[in-house]
């Protein structure tokens, strides 16, 4: 196979020089059709893209940079092309005899000016791949932006994740395509020199607040509820959220209740501030809450998250986010709660953060946030099947399945309720862990998937806070997780507390 990407020579940008393209392991070849400028662009982006480079990227070269093109020493044709991409706002070469011409869509119209269009009026475009041949929509996605530091980041996000899907199209494995709505275009579209002087204003904002402020802090809350949950209800509202305190330079999130051989204990990733690297601890629940002190469970020399747990054949097992690893690593319990040895490796050579499993129809399903070493980290999902907890583990015929920051990345444990399997989700939409989804699944088979949004949960009066993104339950206690504005000084004042109640268990409102 010989894949031709078709760019406008006067507009060319460091993403488009390659020389293959990776499709399910196997570098295929790619060669670049550079064609005439179809629309032009905004006057000084490339000036303002390298003003970008220097102050939000730290010097460091990014995909949307120009590209110096000398046209005696372009890319040589290796041949007749069987797939074109044709990356530009022109017309379809009706000559062309390939039998797929791809074209991007970005909210509905081609070109990089259409992507351009949408980041200025505020929001990532909905990804479309048409083939123009028969006019098929073959994959649609909806990129984040978490990754994205202004407008040329943006853009080297959104082309980023159009390559994973083209790559996805090309695989030859079947495609979901998903209903995504586009994103209403805003009416107060900045033009780019408004964008980007906003841009590193507020880059300029964040790096006063991060040495005054840890940041982000996250914190857990837990409530016991005798009563409908917020599965039931699809809301915060119940009993008052209790928030578990922490020594201030340390946040807690990912909250994983687990009840085991008599005793309750909420594991969670406990992160230090001064370090900047995660570990899992966990605290033991009483009738009337905590019990005791925080204690470390379990530290590598990566970073780890989202302990997730799981009971399999008599033994309870973890598997903690370490996707910086490049693995998906099952830890089992030699001793509770505080020993834990490292079994197997499930899966390698990926980043996959957030592995949930869930058994249905027999089988065992891993979802987990797909990153294919570009683009966010929150917006598409892989899911895996087996037969049994130790593998061998098998991808989906799709994956990745979905492309959408609103709907993917796993949020907690899976549930059923009346004989539907749901499951929590991040909600991206504004930003990392700005709130969660519930999703019912419709359809999950080793080739087929489906789910349908339910309820959108956000911080509000029942959990005050800037963030949502962790949803648990055990028995009565219920979990969830948020953020606040943490003062570097309150953290140094923490260090000495009242002898009274250890501050690590004080239980406290949220706030």
């Amino acid at each position: 196979m010989i894949i031709e990407f078709r760019c406008e020579r006067e507009h060319a940008r460091r993403w488009m020089h390659r020389e293959t393209l990776s499709i399910d392991g196997r570098d295929v070849p790619v060669q670049i059709a550079w064609t005439a400028t179809a629309e032009s662009r905004p006057a000084g982006l490339d000036a303002l893209f390298a003003l970008e480079r220097m102050v939000l990227h730290k010097g460091k070269p990014g995909g949307a940079d120009g590209l110096k093109i000398i046209p005696e020493r372009t890319q040589a044709r290796t041949g007749t092309a069987d797939v074109i991409v044709d990356f530009t706002g022109g017309a379809r070469d009706r000559d062309c005899s390939a039998s797929l011409y791809l074209r991007p869509l970005f909210n509905g119209t081609a070109g990089e000016n259409a992507a351009l269009a949408a980041i200025l009026a505020g929001d990532m475009p909905v990804i479309d791949i048409v083939n123009e041949i028969d006019g098929a929509v073959l994959d649609r996605g909806h990129p984040s932006g978490e990754t994205a530091a202004g407008l040329s980041g943006a853009l080297e996000t959104v082309m980023a994740r159009t390559l994973t899907m083209v790559a996805a199209i090309l695989s030859g494995r079947p495609r979901i395509l998903p209903q995504l709505s586009r994103p209403a275009g805003a009416t107060n579209r900045r033009g780019p020199v408004g964008y980007v002087v906003r841009g590193l204003a507020v880059s300029i904002a964040k790096e006063i607040y991060r040495l005054c402020c840890y940041a982000p802090h996250w914190h857990i809350g837990w409530r016991f509820n005798d009563g409908a949950g917020v599965w039931q209800t699809g809301d915060l509202s119940g009993p008052r959220w209790n928030v578990l305190g922490d020594p201030g330079n340390h946040f807690y999130a990912d909250p994983f209740p687990v009840t085991w051989r008599g005793r309750t204990f909420v594991f969670f990733e406990d992160l230090d501030h001064r370090v900047g690297k995660g570990i899992i601890s966990a605290i033991e629940f009483g009738d009337t809450g905590p019990v005791g002190d925080v204690m470390p469970v379990l530290e590598e020399p990566w970073h780890l998250s989202y302990p997730f747990l799981i009971e399999d054949d008599g033994e309870l097992w973890m598997i903690p986010e370490s996707s910086i690893n490049g693995d998906v690593d099952l830890y089992k319990c030699v001793r509770f709660p505080d020993q834990w040895e490292r079994h197997a490796t499930l899966l390698s050579g990926l980043e996959l953060a957030d592995a949930t499993i869930t058994r249905h129809n027999g089988l065992n399903y891993l979802f987990g946030a797909w990153r294919d070493g570009a683009g966010g980290y929150s917006d598409s999902l892989a899911i895996y099947y087996a037969d049994h907890l130790l593998g061998p583990w098998l991808p989906h015929a799709s994956n990745p399945v979905l492309i959408d920051r609103a709907s993917t990345r796993p949020a907690g444990n899976f549930v059923t309720i009346n004989e539907r399997l749901w499951r929590p989700v991040q909600n991206c939409a504004d930003g990392y862990g700005a709130a969660l989804a519930l999703a019912g699944v419709i359809e999950l088979s080793p080739t087929t998937f489906k789910q349908i949004v339910r309820h959108s949960l956000k911080p509000g009066p029942a959990w005050p806070g800037r963030k949502l993104h962790t949803l648990n339950r055990c028995g009565r206690l219920e979990v969830i997780d948020g953020s606040r504005v943490q003062p570097k000084t309150s953290a140094f004042a923490r260090q000495f507390p009242s002898p009274a109640l250890p501050p690590r268990t004080r239980p406290s409102t949220a706030s």
